[in-house]
Formats: structure tokens, C-alpha cells, sequence
């Protein structure tokens, strides 16, 4: 099947899918859209095809383009276009997260499938509201429950809405813990640095005050 009958078939489909398509998915509802045709389409085609697509987005002219997101592919607004986009839908619901929410969530998210009791372990308080309100925001699901631990409790991950929101595909596209530690060095030296700098150029003032203050003291005291 030609790339160019294959394009806009895709970017329809994904234009008015409500959820990312994967190229398994493209290739199936593509097929049975198109089933009258002999010549079927095939996953190396539908990839083809998205490839292309995405470097036609890519261009300035476009405020929006195709990227990989929540385990499949789909149409989201360029980064610098956020702010036009707030205007019509006001913050987004993860700037109304609690601290504690915000904390609950890094847990499940770095250490999933984890359990309520593993999350307070951690946290060191209580953590039901926490769970409950992203449950209700559909950041994690119950995904199941721990067979091998007292009274079965329901173990949490994250669902597909937070691969989206983050732009991620899995949990294993998230910043290593690692990673986010050595940028807090480096972001504290380069602090510490800066008001070492700040603190020699304040002392460094006040050297030249007091010697300008000597100068001037004795300027004063010689005889004229």
C-alpha cells in the first residue's frame, strides 16, 4: 500500500482518537477500515508513515505535532504554545495536587506496584486521601493485589493518564533517581559558588572602603 493513500487515513485516526494509538493499533483499524483493499497495510508501512508525518509537524508552521506519548502516538500542542492553551483551560489539575499528594504520587510512581502501607512506610503518615484524590484524578489505578502479604491489599501504579500528562511511555522513561540527586549537587555547589562570589566581592568592596577611609583619615590629619 502506497505511503501517500496511508498518511491521511492515519492522521485521521489519530487526530480523532480521545487516547494514544500504537502502531499495532494504527495497522489494525487502518486494515479493517480499508479491508477491501487487497493490498494490506504492514506495521514497517504504518511506521513509515508516522515517521513522515511527524517530520511534517515538525515544522514551525504547525503549533502542534505528533509524538510518542502514554504508549502510543498522538497530536499534542507545541511546548511554546502552552501558555495560549491555559487561557482556555485554566490551570492544569496537577497544580492543584497537595504537597502530600505530590509526594504520594513520586512513590507510586518510582517504586510501583507498592501498597498503601509501603506508601506510609515511607512517607510516615497516613496516606488515604493522598491515594484517594489520585485515584479520582486518574494519575494511578488499582492494579491489583498482594497474594503474598497479609490480608491481600490492593497494590497502586500509575495509570496511562500520567504516562500522557508527563509525555513518558513507561516508568522506565522517568528521570533516575540517581540523576535527579546529582543535578541537586550540582545546582547547591553552583549556589554555594555563587554566594562564595557574591561574599568575596562584598568583602572585597569593603577592603576598598576601609583602605579609601585610611587614605582620606590621613589626608585629613597631615598639616596643610
Amino acid at each position: 500500500m502506497e505511503l501517500s493513500v496511508i498518511i491521511p487515513h492515519i492522521e485521521a485516526l489519530v487526530f480523532a482518537s480521545d487516547k494514544p494509538l500504537a502502531i499495532n493499533d494504527l495497522v489494525e483499524l487502518l486494515n479493517n477500515a480499508m479491508g477491501f483493499i487487497e493490498d494490506r497495510a504492514t506495521s514497517e508501512q504504518v511506521e513509515a508513515a508516522v515517521n513522515a508525518i511527524r517530520e511534517k509537524y515538525d515544522s514551525e508552521f504547525y503549533a502542534f505535532g505528533l509524538v510518542e506519548s502514554g504508549g502510543g502516538w498522538q497530536f499534542l500542542t507545541k511546548q511554546e504554545y502552552h501558555k495560549t492553551i491555559a487561557q482556555l483551560n485554566g490551570d492544569k489539575f496537577l497544580k492543584k495536587l497537595s504537597a502530600a499528594s505530590i509526594e504520594t504520587l513520586s512513590i507510586i510512581a518510582y517504586k510501583q506496584p507498592v501498597t498503601k502501607s509501603e506508601i506510609e512506610l515511607i512517607r510516615g503518615v497516613n496516606c488515604d486521601y493522598a491515594v484517594q484524590k489520585l485515584l479520582e484524578k486518574e494519575l494511578v489505578v488499582i492494579s491489583g493485589r498482594r497474594e503474598d502479604a497479609v490480608g491481600k491489599p490492593l497494590i497502586y501504579s500509575t495509570s496511562k493518564n500520567f504516562m500522557d500528562y508527563f509525555g513518558i511511555n513507561s516508568a522506565d522513561d522517568l528521570p533516575k533517581i540517581k540523576e535527579i540527586l546529582n543535578q541537586e549537587i550540582i545546582e547547591a555547589t553552583k549556589i554555594e559558588r555563587e554566594e562564595n562570589s557574591e561574599r568575596n566581592e562584598v568583602n572585597a568592596n569593603a577592603d576598598s572602603t576601609d583602605e579609601l577611609n585610611e587614605i582620606t583619615k590621613n589626608e585629613l590629619m597631615e598639616p596643610s
